[in-house]
């Protein structure tokens, strides 16, 4: 579902990726692990199309992300590290509007839409309230649902608990694992258990290039510690 070629980006003098690849098929939940700065927000921004490699590539369900990025853009469901929305908006609203910008333009097939997505990410409670008064756990599950409001074949996640309380982790890992069987997913972490609960590849960057891609059992028995960034400081040293 997802092949990454040779990614390369140069920010200035800066090498921020340098020939990163990998493939994700479907049923995968690939964590995508590094230290900060390592290169890993900027490889899931070109595989969406949000910026542009130097060179290389990615190509997802058929489609070159530099020649057709329309097409790309229509099979990725994109939750970026901000979990951008408009904070004014009620949630309903929202996603009723992310739901008419990805094709649902029939006024009750819409409606029906948004309401299998309010379900499946648990924001009934909150569907009437205006998004800037969320809990970050809340304005977390309303960044996930537009990212699956068109039923993407592709997923990639930037950090999807970064910052939520373990009750809150645990329920965004549910809908994640619920998805998993017909999808491929990419998500970053700095969170061992949520490779441990959701992954079934890790893949590590640092200096902007890849350094591991093993089964997560392979990855456990790297290191006993379970801090990551004993085990980054390890593998870069």
């Amino acid at each position: 579902m997802v092949e990454v070629k040779n990614l390369v980006k140069h920010y200035g003098p800066i090498r921020a990726v340098n020939g990163v690849s990998f493939s994700v098929n479907r049923g995968d939940i690939l964590g995508f692990l590094g230290p900060n700065g390592a290169g890993k927000s900027t490889t899931m921004k070109m595989i969406t199309g949000y910026i542009q490699p130097t060179s290389g590539t990615a190509v997802v369900d058929g489609f070159d992300v530099q020649a057709c990025p329309l097409e790309v853009k229509k099979r990725i469901g994109y939750l970026p590290e901000s979990s951008p929305s408009y904070p004014e908006m009620t949630v309903e609203e929202f996603l009723d509007f992310i739901a008419e910008v990805r094709g649902y333009t029939d006024q009750s097939a819409r409606r029906d839409r948004v309401d299998e997505v309010i379900d499946l990410c648990r924001l009934n409670e909150v569907r009437r309230q205006v998004i800037e008064t969320l809990s970050k756990g809340y304005k977390q599950r309303v960044g996930f649902a537009q990212a699956v409001m068109h039923d993407p074949p592709v997923l990639i996640l930037d950090e999807p608990t970064d910052g939520l309380d373990p009750n809150q982790k645990h329920e965004v890992r549910r809908i994640i694992k619920g998805m998993a069987e017909k999808k491929a997913i990419i998500l970053s972490t700095h969170i061992l258990e949520e490779v441990d609960a959701l992954c079934n590849r890790v893949i590590i960057i640092a200096r902007g290039e890849k350094i591991v891609d093993e089964t997560p059992e392979e990855f456990r028995n790297r290191s006993e510690t379970r801090r990551l960034d004993d085990v980054f400081r390890k593998l870069t040293r």
